[in-house]
């Protein structure tokens, strides 16, 4: 596997797996554990954090209810990590309860609805791998260890005022939180939540989590480190002045991290052909391209690179995801109220429509349209009184001039599979495929 299409997995799928001595690539932290494996998760350049759009004033990725999530991971810090004088990542187990009590004493109310929102907040830290969430033990992610080393005396300090759980205290029942491998135990990071922490979904239930957790709490994590790999930019880099050089890290973080395409007079590095050509190369390194609109840029993965990762979506995703373009690009489009060139929607496919066009299970159908919530590539709206539906997410403004085109075709197999056009598209890619 390419460095590039490691930098392009880990961004798609999450932190990647190292066997045992394997070396993290360049550009990635590798975060070892005790047994000689351990996990590879992308460097930021020069330092730099997502924190940077702040000071640029450039929206990030919404988190789905990010106040319930932040406070979650606040709590799950505070029973996790017990040894203030080391660093926070690997930490140590803490049991479910434990955590969603501190969680309690944190907000100050224990009423159904906020533990639910809590479980939510768990599955979506799990699957971002903030957290682990096993068999009813919560664990730091390997994302943890991407903080800075100056940024964890602000956390331990921010620890330092978090209540925790009183002792003997009545805590939350233990909730079944990601009891099994199921599609339908994920949760969504991104666009907004029509659901109260999904308290009707309750999987396997995780029974005897307590005495699983008391196996293992006093247990000391094995001995890990956090190592760097080259730094991949390096090279690059070091031909700027430092004003010149910041500029590129935040037109590059800019690009990699935004919701929407930004514009480029709000950096130069953009707007200047030499630097913006630094920052393109920044990205084929990991993988990625920049994608020119109207004075606009954004990222988005290769064209070689994008059908290798694409694997991170089920059949099942794909599906659905295919019916909520018909509904809010294909059908408008048709009717003429939507652009041609246009991916982006005002007009939300009604869950209703989903269900009564899929043979999947409600469930089923719940569950990918949490992961596609997760991806970016839809985005749950309301319609005025209307129950509203969900419509393309971000993820579209980053799709390349080639990908625009073969989406459109796919589009126009899944409408209308035995037209005349879907009939000279097929026509056309087995011409493809034959001269290649």
């Amino acid at each position: 596997m390419t460095p590039e299409l490691m930098h392009a997995r880990a961004r798609s799928a999450g932190p990647l797996p190292l066997g045992p001595g394997e070396p993290a690539p360049a550009g990635m932290l590798r975060a070892g554990l005790g047994d000689g494996t351990g996990t590879a998760l992308p460097a930021w350049p020069d330092g730099a954090t997502p924190s940077l759009l702040e000071e640029y004033q450039v929206a990030p990725v919404a988190v789905e209810r990010s106040g319930e999530t932040r406070r979650v991971l606040a709590a799950a810090l505070k029973c996790c990590w017990t040894d203030l004088a080391a660093d926070p990542w690997p930490g140590s187990p803490a049991p479910v309860d434990e955590v969603l009590a501190a969680y309690r004493a944190l907000i100050g109310r224990g009423d159904d609805l906020m533990r639910n929102w809590a479980v939510g907040a768990l599955r979506r830290l799990h699957d971002s791998a903030w957290l682990t969430v096993e068999a009813g033990v919560v664990r730091l992610g390997p994302r943890c260890a991407s903080w800075p080393a100056e940024s964890h005396a602000q956390l331990r300090e921010l620890l330092r005022r978090l209540p925790s759980g009183a002792e003997g205290a009545a805590r939350p029942v233990v909730l079944p939180v990601l009891a099994g491998d199921g599609e339908g135990t994920r949760e969504t990071t991104a666009g907004p939540d029509g659901h109260a922490g999904e308290p009707g979904e309750p999987g396997e239930a995780a029974a005897g989590s307590t005495d699983a957790a008391g196996a293992t709490a006093g247990e000391v994590a094995a001995a890990s480190e956090v190592t760097a790999a080259a730094d991949l930019d390096a090279d690059l880099l070091e031909a700027f002045d430092e004003r010149r050089r910041a500029e590129i890290v935040a037109a590059f973080m800019a690009v990699e991290h935004a919701a929407e395409p930004v514009h480029e007079a709000r950096f130069p590095a953009l707007r200047d052909p030499a630097p913006r050509r630094t920052v393109a190369e920044m990205l084929r390194r990991r993988g990625r391209v920049l994608v020119q609109g109207r004075e606009t840029w954004i990222s988005g993965y290769a064209d070689e690179v994008g059908p290798a990762v694409s694997g991170a979506v089920g059949e099942a995703e794909r599906a659905v995801l295919a019916l909520v373009l018909v509904h809010s690009v294909a059908i408008p489009r048709a009717e003429g109220v939507l652009p041609a060139d246009s991916w982006l929607s005002p007009f939300p496919a009604p869950v209703e429509e989903l269900r009564r066009h899929t043979r999947l299970p409600v469930g089923a159908l719940d569950a990918a349209l949490r992961t596609l919530r997760h991806a970016g590539l839809v985005t749950q709206v309301k319609a005025g009184e209307e129950a509203g539906g969900y419509v393309p997410g971000p993820q579209f403004h980053r799709l390349t001039p080639a990908a625009r085109r073969r989406l459109q075709e796919e589009l126009i197999l899944a409408a209308g599979p035995h037209t005349p056009l879907a009939t000279a598209i097929r026509a056309n890619r087995r011409g493809r495929e034959t001269q290649g």
